[in-house]
C-alpha cells in the first residue's frame, strides 16, 4: 500500500519547483496541529487557573494571619515578643512599620523592602497592601495591615513563594508532558484516519488510474452512501458518458467510411476512364465523355456535401456561434428560396407567422433547408410542398409516399436510410443535423404523416411572437 503521506515535486505558477503534500499527510498535519493547539490552550488555562487560585488562597491566608498578629500586638504588649509560630507558620517574616517609615524586624533577618502602599497603610490611608518582593534573592508574598489599637503602626507579614513556585513548576512540566503525549496521540490518530479513513479514496484513485491506463470504461464498484460513494457514482456517470461518446465516435467513423466508399469508388472508376480517354480521344464519343464529366462533378458535389455534414455532426457544440434574436419566418423564407432554385418543378406553399427565437442564423437555416430538401426529394414531379409556421411549430408536408410508422423514430439517426431511400441521392445525415440543431436551441423534431399520406416533419423551437423592446 505504501506510505500514506507521500511527497511530490511539481512546477508552481511561478515556474519553480514546490513540494506537493498528499491528502493523507495534510490530514495528519492538520489533526496534529488542531489537537496540539487544543492541548496547549487547555494546559495553559489549567496552569493559569492553578496559579491564580494558589495566589488567592495565599493572599487570604496572609491577610488573616496579619490581622491576627495585629491583635497579638495588643495582647503581648511588645513587638519583639511576637514569634512566627504564633501566626501559624515558622517561615513567615514579621515586621512592624511606623508611620515615619521606620521598620522593626521581629526575626532580626534581612530588611524587608517597603513600598509606598505599605507606608500608606501605616499612616492610615489604606486598609491593606499586597505585593510580591525579593528578599535575599528569594521571592516573598507580603501583606501589610494596620494594628488594631495603635495608630501610626502596621504589621508586615512576608511568606516565601518557594513552595508555590515549586508546585507551579511541577504543574508546568506535567502539563507539558501531557501536551506532548496529546500531540503524539493526535499524530497517531491522524495516521489512523489517513490509513483507514482514506482507504476508500485510495481505492477510488487506483480504479480511476486503471481506467485512464486501460481505457476500460466498466463502472466502478460503489460501496456505502457516504461522500466517497457519491464521488464514485459521479465517476460512473462520467464513464458512462465517455463510453457513449466513444461508441458514437466509432459509429460515426464506421458509417462515414461506409458512406464514403461508394462515391470514392465510382469517382476513381470515372477518373480511370477519363485517363484512358485522354490517351486515346477516339475511344469514347464526345457525348459519353461529357456525360462522364457531369457524373464526376456530381460525385464531387456529393462528397463535398457528405464531408460538410460529417463536420457538422462531429461537433458536440457550435463553434463560435453568434446567438441573436431571429425571426424564424425570415429564416424559413430564405431557405424556401434556396430550395426552389434546386427543385424548380415543385410548388412551395408558404404560410408563416412571426416567431422570434434566440439562436444562430446559419444553423437554423441549414436545419430548415434540410427539412425542405427532404420533402423535395420525396415529392413527385410537379408536386407541392406545404410549409407552415405558427406559434413556434414548423410543419413541412410533402406529397411523397410517406414514412412507415416503424421507421419514424429512426429517420433522424445518423446514416440511417430506409430500403426505399438507398437508391436515392443523399448521405443520410440531413435529418440528423436537423435534430442536433433543434436540441441545441432547446427544441425538438418529429416525423408523422399528413392528410394526403405523405410525410410531415414537425420542428418545435421555443420563442415568442414579439421581440422584447
Amino acid at each position: 500500500m505504501g506510505t500514506p503521506w507521500p511527497m511530490a515535486l511539481g512546477h508552481g505558477s511561478d515556474g519553480r519547483w514546490h513540494y506537493r503534500r498528499s491528502l493523507a499527510s495534510r490530514v495528519i498535519v492538520l489533526t496534529t496541529m488542531a489537537v496540539g493547539l487544543a492541548v496547549a490552550l487547555v494546559a495553559a488555562g489549567a496552569y493559569l487557573t492553578a496559579r491564580v487560585q494558589m495566589q488567592n488562597d495565599l493572599d487570604r491566608s496572609l491577610i488573616q494571619r496579619a490581622q491576627y498578629a495585629a491583635n497579638l500586638d495588643q495582647l503581648l504588649g511588645t513587638q519583639s515578643g511576637l514569634s512566627p509560630w504564633q501566626v501559624g507558620a515558622a517561615d513567615v517574616r514579621i515586621a512592624f512599620l511606623l508611620s515615619d517609615g521606620s521598620e522593626i524586624v521581629v526575626d532580626n533577618g534581612p530588611t524587608i523592602p517597603i513600598g509606598g502602599a505599605d507606608l500608606a497603610v501605616a499612616q492610615g490611608k489604606r486598609r491593606q497592601a499586597l505585593s510580591t518582593v525579593l528578599i535575599a534573592d528569594q521571592r516573598y508574598r507580603m501583606v501589610t495591615v494596620p494594628t488594631s489599637e495603635r495608630d501610626g503602626m502596621a504589621v508586615i507579614l512576608a511568606e516565601p513563594l518557594a513552595t508555590q513556585d515549586h508546585v507551579l513548576s511541577r504543574l508546568g512540566w506535567v502539563s507539558l508532558a501531557f501536551g506532548l503525549v496529546g500531540v503524539l496521540g493526535a499524530a497517531f490518530a491522524g495516521w489512523l484516519v489517513a490509513t483507514n479513513g482514506l482507504r476508500p479514496v485510495r481505492r477510488l484513485t487506483s480504479a480511476v488510474e486503471r481506467v485512464a491506463r486501460t481505457e476500460d470504461f466498466t463502472p466502478l464498484q460503489v460501496e456505502g452512501d457516504d461522500e466517497v460513494a457519491r464521488l464514485s457514482t459521479a465517476f460512473n456517470h462520467m464513464l458512462t458518458a465517455l463510453d457513449a461518446s466513444r461508441v458514437r465516435q466509432r459509429q460515426l467513423v464506421a458509417d462515414a467510411g461506409h458512406e464514403l466508399r461508394t462515391p470514392l469508388t465510382a469517382l476513381r472508376t470515372n477518373i480511370d476512364l477519363l485517363t484512358m480517354v485522354a490517351a486515346d480521344p477516339s475511344a469514347l464519343p464526345v457525348d459519353a465523355r461529357d456525360e462522364l464529366l457531369d457524373d464526376v462533378r456530381a460525385q464531387i458535389e456529393e462528397l463535398t456535401t457528405l464531408i460538410g455534414d460529417l463536420t457538422e455532426l462531429a461537433r458536440e457544440e457550435p463553434v463560435q456561434a453568434q446567438v441573436e434574436p431571429l425571426d424564424l419566418a425570415d429564416v424559413i423564407d430564405h431557405a424556401v428560396q434556396r430550395v426552389r432554385r434546386r427543385a424548380p418543378s415543385l410548388t412551395f406553399e408558404l404560410f408563416t407567422r412571426t416567431w422570434w427565437v434566440e439562436g444562430e442564423a446559419a444553423e437554423l437555416e441549414r436545419a430548415v433547408t434540410n427539412l425542405l430538401d427532404n420533402a423535395a426529394k420525396w415529392s413527385p414531379e410537379g408536386g407541392k410542398v406545404t410549409v407552415r409556421l405558427s406559434d413556434g411549430v414548423l410543419t413541412v408536408d410533402d406529397q411523397g409516399p410517406g414514412i412507415a410508422e416503424e421507421d419514424r423514430g429512426r429517420v433522424f439517426d445518423r446514416f440511417w436510410r430506409s430500403a426505399d431511400a438507398r437508391t436515392m441521392p443523399g448521405s443520410g445525415l440531413g435529418l440528423s443535423i436537423v435534430r442536433q440543431v433543434a436540441e441545441r436551441h432547446g427544441g425538438s423534431v418529429m416525423a408523422t404523416a399528413n392528410s394526403t399520406g405523405g410525410a410531415r416533419l414537425v420542428l418545435r423551437l421555443p420563442g415568442r411572437e414579439l421581440v422584447d423592446a
